[in-house]
């Protein structure tokens, strides 16, 4: 136990240091933007000298006399806003970069593992099958819909499934999205809004996942000790069920975590062909309309919700894998 507390502390070290080097990442690229937020904000014809240069101050760029505010100290009040809770502002009225944030990051999560559930339901079944039935007609078909499944693009798998669920079902592709949770729930509206859109996102990964799952459940059937068991008499279902599948989800969950930025990054374009009001609409939004602020909030705001996940995933692992906390 002492073992699994130690590592855990040391993922929550890390947590802070990769969140400060996330964080001065997304500000440094984004600060290459060639787009003047002063102008981006006030509109190029609109804006006049004094307009541009009370922005610039206004917002950290420039001191009172015009000279640029070094990049690292526009990081550092960045970061102190970060920890506030302030994401920053745009556009002339100082709309708040949060308050659009806050209202679509739940909905992006919501799909990305909605999308996560859809795969790991369908992945690790077949991969399982395959195992067990190696190198035989069941083996041999999920291997074909494992890699038809990775090969099919998600944006044209969606788009496929935008024009089937029109004609067939339009409540699942228009509209706003029901809340899950709270006043006006509707589980059921929900289910129906998200389904089609988590299911693109999953596909890809359920063949991935699949060859993942199988190929560990096989190496385990292939060790020792299921020998021993099965020659002591113990029944085969027996030795899988409590033994064989254990020690066989430690790789697939590893990989299970990695594949959760995947989902978010997907996430992202899925919304935007399903008309979904998440992460994908305010990153969209952002560009189109020169909004630096933006763009560099919602990215900052997916990669540290990527970390956090990963994090929870690691703990996950030392969990189920007693090798490691042994160590």
């Amino acid at each position: 136990m002492n073992n699994l507390l130690r590592l855990i502390g040391r993922r929550l070290v890390a947590l802070p240091i990769m969140v400060i080097g996330v964080t001065f990442l997304v500000f440094f690229i984004m600060s290459l933007s060639p787009t003047d937020p002063a102008y981006a904000a006030l509109g190029d014809n609109a804006a006049n000298a004094a307009q541009v240069k009370a922005f610039r101050v206004a917002h950290g760029y420039t001191y009172a006399d015009g000279t640029p505010v070094p990049m690292l100290i526009r990081y550092a009040n960045y970061l102190a806003g970060i920890l506030q809770g302030n994401f920053g502002v745009y556009g002339v009225s100082n709309n708040s970069v949060g308050e659009l944030i806050g209202p679509a990051l739940p909905i992006t999560l919501q799909l990305t593992f909605f999308g996560l559930i859809i795969a790991v339901l369908f992945s690790f079944p077949l991969g399982v099958l395959a195992a067990l039935y190696r190198d035989k007609w069941p083996d041999q078909l999920i291997r074909i819909i494992s890699v038809v499944s990775i090969g099919t693009p998600s944006f044209w798998l969606g788009a496929m499934l935008v024009l089937i669920g029109l004609s067939i079902f339009p409540g699942m592709v228009a509209g706003p999205l029901p809340p899950l949770l709270g006043p006006g729930a509707d589980f059921g509206g929900w289910l129906s809004r998200m389904f089609l859109p988590s299911l693109t996102l999953a596909v890809p990964v359920i063949g991935q996942m699949t060859r993942v799952v199988r190929t560990s459940v096989v190496e385990e059937l292939d060790r020792d000790y299921v020998r021993t068991a099965q020659g002591a008499g113990i029944p085969k279902a027996i030795v899988i069920g409590r033994n064989v599948l254990r020690n066989a989800l430690i790789t697939p969950v590893t990989v299970l975590g990695l594949r959760v930025g995947y989902l978010m990054g997907g996430a992202v374009v899925i919304e935007i062909i399903f008309g979904i009001q998440g992460m994908g609409k305010v990153l969209v939004q952002g560009i189109q309309q020169n909004q630096v602020e933006v763009v560099q909030g919602a990215a900052l705001v997916v990669a540290l919700a990527f970390i956090i996940v990963n994090i929870i995933v690691d703990m996950l692992y030392l969990l189920i894998n007693p090798r490691i906390r042994s160590v």
